[in-house]
């Protein structure tokens, strides 16, 4: 895991003499890689590259980069890991016979993979997480590309007269001359998703590469392509598409045994590391599918690591601590006060670089830090709801929709009306009053946030609203951002829905392509990377993504419950006491936080003549939101959130 930098100009005059440039950009990216650095210029192509290196695999000089290929016609800077690399190895020793191998390092196997088959069939071949910048010497080529899935990031775009690339945006600012404006139509994008999905970013003209894609810029007579040559090696839709077209035909005993022997695989690869290694655990069902996996497959006691709150509602730190006594771990629990969980909130502008709105992020900051001081890998559980239908949106949507078309419009805004108007407090205190008598599936935490989310999704006139509603903060975000047209994204085209008849398989789907790589991915890569931890998913591993399109939803979702088909994998590992519980997520009491001690930080940035002041946002929604959430009478700490990220990153990244 690492991070790097660079630049392209169609006239390579003085370039020798920006070497230092691209350095300094590198240098922005220590946090990504603090065990080495290096530069390498082409004066004469136009082309600067630089990286910063996290030393995981091959800790020797030998895995140093920039690197250049055997052949000498290649030069790449590389973050992430080809976790097949050793066996891509074997098969071109057994093509091109005896191979004069520098050191052990995935980057090296790339390169020689690049040099043999060229870029579209290497990528197709390797199993990982990556995005990589590669000159091509011979053709004058500058080529992009990122994993299927979207765990790494890469930024591109136009500064002056420079293609500028780099791992985060930090190192795109320092560039010389970079001035560009936000985008106003990405801020909608925003305040919709809570995060800026790809391609946008939050600078206008500058591009994060959507994932399973890699792009080819070419210098021919003294200029750049205005447009480059787009690539797709790997797509979630073609993927969805055909395991929808031929699905597993096993039964259940079988299609457990495949999903074993599949994760069971994707895990002993991300298990290679010349480094410490060890993964967060919550006590839910996906990590600790991971945890009793890697366990299995260890001599020793696995390292893991949770995050303690407590705050009742928020801490699922003491179910981590019972399965890590079931599964015999090297258990490391933090349990961390308001105080010192409130205390990273001034540095996400500087870990997320752009606004990103998740407030489970402060959180993930803090187990980072943690792992980091025992280990410098830790893998996650991340991706199992996507794939296996564990959120609650995929089993209530439509169950939500039968009901809702049976009652009369007018009916449903008077419900939707008694919602909004009832206190969250009361709400909650309803719910716990009546939890020792509600059923199993009744029992949800922050009881009066989905009710929030469902009094704006009962005047849905379809089923597609209310997917919409449940992954929308503003709803009309044009009509807060001034000067701003929201741009259609996968989640708001029609035509980029996947065909299927399953309402709940096309949730999935979206998920899988907009909220995982965008938000999920963002949040563990951004805040891992701040603490120099690489974080590797296993269940994302394309050959566990490509199964679990095979399955039924029957094997998915089950008698109002998700993760079904995982859930009976992990059942042979851990006792089902310690793992049926409501779903609670991974969050921090930001709604009290901003009636309490984060009040007058609050108060600050969204002062009416300060956002006047800015001209970003209409004050007058936001500063409404504002009282109904002092009063208690309403709860709008995420749409509150998402402004306030905007305003403290705009403070301290003010273009």
């Amino acid at each position: 895991m690492c991070g790097f930098a660079g630049f392209l100009r169609a006239s390579g005059r003085g370039l020798e003499a920006r070497r230092g440039v691209v350095e300094a950009m590198a240098d922005t990216l220590r946090h990504r890689g603090p065990d080495d650095g290096g530069a390498w210029v082409d004066a004469d192509a136009g082309i600067a590259l630089a990286h910063r290196r996290l030393a995981v695999v091959d800790l020797t000089p030998a895995g140093h980069q920039p690197m250049s290929s055997a052949s000498g016609r290649y030069v790449i800077v590389f973050n992430g890991e080809i976790y097949n690399h050793l066996d891509l190895r074997t098969e071109l020793e057994a093509v091109s016979g005896a191979v004069s191998w520098r050191g052990h390092s995935d980057t090296e196997t790339l390169l020689a993979a690049i040099d043999a088959w060229g870029v579209q069939r290497t990528l197709e071949k390797a199993v990982g997480m990556f995005a990589f910048a590669l000159w091509d010497r011979a053709s004058r080529a500058l080529v992009l590309a990122r994993d299927r899935l979207g765990e790494k990031p890469l930024y591109y775009g136009r500064v002056g007269d420079a293609l500028v690339f780099a791992s985060e945006l930090k190192a795109i600012r320092a560039y010389p001359g970079f001035d560009r404006p936000v985008d106003r139509d990405a801020l909608a994008l925003y305040l919709r998703h809570n995060y800026i999905p790809a391609p946008w970013s939050v600078y206008q003209g500058i591009r994060k590469l959507r994932p399973g894609t890699w792009l080819c810029f070419r210098s021919r007579d003294g200029q750049l392509d205005d447009e480059p040559e787009t690539r797709v090696y790997w797509s979630a839709r073609a993927v969805a598409e055909a395991g929808l077209r031929d699905p597993f035909r096993g039964d259940e005993t079988e299609a457990e045994a495949e999903l074993a022997r599949r994760l069971d695989r994707a895990i002993a690869g991300q298990m290679i590391a010349d480094v410490p290694l060890g993964a967060f655990l919550s006590g839910g069902i996906d990590s600790s599918a991971v945890v009793a996996l890697m366990q299995a497959r260890s001599s020793q006691p696995a390292r893991t690591f949770t995050i303690g709150f407590h705050e009742t509602g928020y801490n699922e730190a003491e179910h981590a601590a019972a399965v890590a006594r079931h599964l015999g771990t090297a258990h490391t629990e933090l349990y961390v006060t308001s105080e010192q969980a409130r205390a990273v909130i001034p540095e996400l502008a500087d870990i997320h670089d752009e606004p990103f709105a998740d407030s489970s992020q402060i959180p993930t900051v803090l187990v980072s830090r943690l792992a980091r001081g025992e280990v410098t890998v830790s893998l996650s559980g991340d991706g199992g709801d996507e794939l296996f239908g564990g959120y609650n949106r995929y089993f209530w949507a439509m169950r939500l929709w039968r009901r809702l078309r049976r009652i009369p419009m007018p009916m449903r805004r008077l419900g939707a009306g008694v919602i909004d108007t009832v206190p969250p407090v009361f709400w909650e205190r309803a719910h716990a009053l009546a939890r020792s008598v509600l059923p199993g599936r009744l029992r949800h935490a922050a009881v009066a946030d989905k009710l929030r989310k469902l009094s704006g999704m009962l005047e849905a006139g379809a089923p597609e609203n209310l997917y919409t509603g449940f992954v929308s903060h503003w709803e009309q975000p044009e009509s807060l951002v001034l000067g701003a047209r929201e741009p259609a994204t996968l989640v708001t085209d029609p035509a980029a829905w996947l065909d299927c008849p399953d309402f709940e398989q096309r949730m999935m789907y979206l998920d899988t392509v907009s909220y995982l790589p965008d938000d999920i991915l963002v949040k563990v890569d951004r805040a891992a990377m701040s603490a120099s931890l690489e974080t590797r998913v296993p269940m994302l591993d394309h050959r566990v993504v490509e199964f679990a399109w095979s399955l039924p939803l029957s094997l998915k979702i089950r008698n109002g419950e998700g993760k079904w088909l995982l859930r009976q994998l992990l059942y042979r590992h851990v006792p089902r006491a310690l793992l049926d519980r409501p779903k609670m997520g991974f969050g921090v009491p930001i709604d009290a936080w901003l009636r309490g001690p984060l009040r007058d930080w609050a108060e600050s940035l969204l002062d009416e003549a300060r956002l006047r002041r800015e001209g970003y946002f209409d004050p007058a929604p936001i500063r409404q939101k504002w009282r109904e959430h002092l009063s208690g009478r309403r709860a709008w700490h995420y749409h509150l959130w998402d402004v306030l990220m905007f305003q403290a990153w705009l403070e301290r990244w003010k273009p």
